[in-house]
This record gives structure tokens, C-alpha cells and sequence, in this order.
């Protein structure tokens, strides 16, 4: 905490430089007018709203475009996005130095609530959070979004139709040959990583799939990897954009190990009791969030280096919610 009360002193000084227009402590983030499905929402004037976020493309992109939902509602906006790590996001929240940021179940669920499992059916997860969270911390969790960005396994494009895979179940049906992985170190050592995987798809380690066909990489290797052939089989977040960019093909989780990380926006209650409005402004803006937007989304963010609030920006006109 010695070190996130650091980080809000410094963009609380950077803060006060926005008045002077140079920005906000996340940087310039463009502002438009509510346009379409929420044109008509009660105006948020005189609303002050801080945003928080963690500090990845994914959760930066979302940040920006609560920002830019809020700013352009007439909200008087704090723009903590861009916060290292999800316990000094959570904390910031807990202690009301954020008002609203965007949070993924299964992360509440396994990392701030304490359980030791995630629920892979994603409306039971959500709704579980949901109760707890508003009980325990007094945090309201809108409906949550159709992006599941949770972990999962893709290979080529070529390997998958070479191998006949479209399913993690197919890979139980190959030669123990063909079965090879490249993996994190923390995956191949969770508790919904890869040996309990393994187990449920009928593949115990050893005996179905020899470590020798397992490789341990750095995250950003594995797409790489994977994309190159170094294995059949690469653990990769369901959302990320060097999917799109290194054209791979996910496998469905058809048995539903892997537990639900939909994500949805988080409000501190006493926020929201003030600004019932909030829910409205962000709820057909939610439904758009599917995983092909967000890997398209953290694509152009990743691959062709754009800054996150002009993607959210240029996607919020797009879709019609801003002018």
C-alpha cells in the first residue's frame, strides 16, 4: 500500500496539471457526445466519478472507455487508469479512492474473495461475485459482458485442420506424439492450470502426455511459439490480440474447465445509490464487448501500437454511442 499511496500522490500532482490542459494522470483521453442507445440517458453534471484500472492493454482499453462514457455524460471524471497490479486496483476501490473500474469474476472470485476454485458456468460465477462482493464490500457488479477472457489453449490454423481439432477433447483422440504444449511456468503449477486440464480431458501427464512434450515458456513466447510449430498446442488468454495477428485458431473448452473471467463494471455502491444513471450509460455498451471484439480491440493496441483511448474512442463512434 506504501507503494500504490505513492502512485496516487503522483497522479493526483499530474492532476492538477489537467486543469492547465495537459491531460489527465492516464493521458489525453477524447471526450464526444452521447449519441444512439444512450443519447437519451440523465446527464451526469456535476458527478464526480474516479476510473480505475489495472495496467494491461485489455483493462486500459476498458478503462479509457468508461472514461470517455463518463466525461462525454457530463461526469467531472479522475482518471486512475493504469494502476500496477490487480491488488492495488482492488485496494484502491476498497478504499473508495476509486469509484468504478472493470473486474473480471473469476479474478474476484479466486484472488480478492478467498475461494479456492473458479465456477466455470459464467452466469453462476457472476452472480456469485456478485452477492458476495456487495455483501462483504458493499462493491455492485453490473450485468457482466459476453468476453470470457479466460485461459485457453489455440494452435495453427494448418494444425488444426491437419489433426482434425477443434476441441480440447479432439486432442485425447491424437497419437501421444502429437500431443505436445508449451505452457507457462504458473499455468503448468495452478489449480486450474494444466495438469487438472490434462486429467479432465483424459490425458493424465505421464501417462497420456510425456513431460518431454511439454514446453515451459515466457507468456509472450508461447504465441510465438505456437504460430512457429515449436508445439501443436499453446496456452493463450481467450481474448488476446496475437490471436487475430498470428491467425490462430482457439480450441473450445467443451467440458468447461476453465473458469469464468467475464468481465463486468464494478461501482462502489454509495457511487451508484448517487448515480443510478451509471448502470444505464453502461449497459448496451457492455453487451458489444464480445471476445472478437476485444481481440480485434487489443490487437490494434498490441500489434499496431495505437494508444488505448483512441481505440476505445474510434470503437464507441463506431458502434454509435458517441459523436
Amino acid at each position: 500500500m506504501r507503494h500504490l499511496t505513492a502512485l496516487l500522490a503522483t497522479l493526483g500532482s499530474v492532476l492538477l496539471l489537467a486543469g492547465c490542459g495537459l491531460g489527465t494522470a492516464g493521458g489525453f483521453v477524447p471526450t464526444g457526445e452521447l449519441a444512439g442507445p444512450i443519447a437519451d440517458t440523465e446527464r451526469l453534471d456535476g458527478a464526480e466519478v474516479a476510473v480505475g484500472s489495472k495496467n494491461f492493454s485489455e483493462q486500459l482499453l476498458l478503462g479509457k472507455i468508461a472514461v470517455i462514457l463518463l466525461r462525454s455524460a457530463g461526469a467531472d471524471v479522475t482518471d486512475l487508469t493504469n494502476i500496477p497490479g490487480s491488488a492495488s486496483a482492488r485496494q484502491a476501490q476498497l478504499e473508495g479512492q476509486v469509484d468504478l473500474e472493470w473486474e473480471y469474476t473469476g479474478t474476484a472470485w479466486i484472488s480478492y474473495l478467498g475461494h479456492p476454485q473458479g465456477i466455470p458456468d459464467e452466469d453462476k460465477q457472476y452472480q456469485a461475485v456478485r452477492d458476495e462482493d456487495r455483501k462483504r464490500n458493499d462493491l455492485v457488479w453490473l450485468p457482466p459482458a459476453p468476453m470470457n477472457n479466460t485461459y485457453g489453449f489455440a494452435t495453427t490454423q494448418e494444425t488444426a485442420k491437419k489433426l482434425g481439432v477443434s476441441t480440447l477433447s479432439d486432442i485425447a483422440k491424437l497419437p501421444v506424439a502429437e500431443r505436445t504444449f508449451c505452457v507457462e511456468s504458473e499455468f503448468a503449477n495452478r489449480n486450474d492450470g494444466l495438469e487438472p486440464m490434462l486429467e479432465t480431458y483424459g490425458m493424465p501427464i505421464e501417462k497420456e502426455v510425456p513431460r518431454a512434450n511439454l514446453k515451459t515458456l515466457d507468456t509472450g513466447a508461447i504465441y510465438a511459439a505456437t504460430a512457429d510449430g515449436d508445439c501443436n498446442f499453446g496456452e493463450i488468454f481467450t481474448t488476446d490480440g496475437r490471436i487475430k495477428a498470428l491467425d490462430l485458431a482457439v480450441l473450445e473448452d467443451d467440458k468447461r474447465f476453465f473458469p469464468a473471467y467475464n468481465v463486468s463494471v464494478v461501482v462502489r455502491e454509495e457511487k451508484l445509490d448517487e448515480n443510478p444513471q451509471i448502470e444505464k450509460l453502461f449497459a448496451p455498451v457492455t453487451e458489444k464487448l464480445t471476445d472478437e471484439t476485444l481481440i480485434e480491440l487489443n490487437a490494434q493496441i498490441d500489434v499496431d501500437g495505437r494508444e488505448p483511448a483512441d481505440v476505445a474512442f474510434d470503437w464507441l463512434k463506431k458502434e454509435g454511442f458517441v459523436r
